[in-house]
């Protein structure tokens, strides 16, 4: 699997699922655009330590070629000089966009509605949504200019999970918009060649819900005692293998429009998350967490 040559974008590429994406499409030989707002020279508003300099840096480690670019995806003209650069660096060429930022956590309130504060729900819209349309209006263009690239729109839930109601209505609609944009996206590009799906992750052992656990990477298992359900959580590289694989799948167009997972592309391309397991964590909440397997063994779905 290769994709020298390849020019890719994954926004909110900082931290999470953006740099386990970014690093795995650098091991497979592209060249990764990463943004996100965390920079060595200034932290983003969330306030967390990891920055885009340092995810480049593995995803040239890895065997690509990694540029970190500073970039609010609040902001159009932020966006567009991230287009003039890919202009000017890549001859206009863009083969994957990856379409991962998110930031919302902050302003998501699991209450009703009404009982919701309204100025923290809209911003959570803004950051979670809006910032997608504008990334996309964007950078389509230099996709749709070239023909045969791959979208990634990255939720949060396939539509098993997305079929249920998330718990906060801000939340909920904006996940499953995300779900909605990977599968309408295939009706417009179509016509170009240009594949679309929405992908999720599972259970993702990020840097903060690792931190959440009080676990390192190494001692993860730890957490099961404080959730059962962290058996089944996979790591950031796990969803990055799963974009790999679809980019440097030549046949990649079936899959246009559809709810991805990585546990459904891990089987069907082979890969493993980095303990060479397989996690299949929709399987496992469909059957064990919602269905009625409860005294399941996780090892099954790993």
């Amino acid at each position: 699997m290769t994709l020298d040559g390849q020019v890719a974008v994954v926004t909110g590429g900082t931290r999470g699922a953006g740099r386990g994406m970014a690093v795995e499409l650098g091991a497979a030989g592209a060249t990764v655009y990463v943004t996100g707002r965390s920079t060595r020279r200034e932290a983003s508003p969330l306030g967390r330590r990891e920055t885009i300099e340092e995810t480049a840096e593995l995803v040239t480690e890895a065997g690509g070629c990694g540029i970190a670019v500073r970039c609010d995806h609040m902001d159009p003209q932020d966006v567009r000089a991230l287009a003039a650069r890919i202009e000017a660096e890549q001859d206009g060429r863009l083969d994957i966009l990856v379409d991962d930022t998110w930031g919302g956590d902050q302003w998501i309130e699991w209450k009703p509605l009404w009982e919701h504060d309204l100025d923290k729900g809209l911003q959570a819209l803004r950051n979670g949504l809006e910032t997608h349309l504008i990334t996309l209006h964007t950078l389509l263009p230099l996709l749709v200019r070239r023909r045969g690239g791959l979208v990634v729109e990255i939720t949060d839930g396939d539509d098993m999970f997305n079929d249920r109601y998330r718990g906060s209505m801000f939340f909920d609609m904006i996940k499953v918009a995300l779900t909605r944009l990977g599968k309408m996206l295939k009706d417009e590009l179509d016509p170009y060649e240009v594949t679309s799906v929405s992908l999720t992750p599972g259970f993702l052992r990020s840097e903060e819900m690792l931190e959440h656990f009080g676990v390192t990477e190494e001692t993860w298992r730890d957490g099961i005692a404080k959730d059962r359900w962290f058996a089944i959580s996979e790591t950031p590289r796990y969803i990055g293998r799963a974009v790999a694989a679809l980019a440097a799948d030549p046949d990649r167009a079936r899959w246009s429009g559809q709810a991805l997972s990585s546990g459904v592309l891990a089987k069907h391309y082979g890969f493993t998350d980095l303990d060479g397991s397989q996690p299949e964590a929709s399987r496992y909440f469909a059957e064990v967490y919602f269905g009625d397997k409860k005294d399941a063994d996780v090892a099954d779905y790993r």
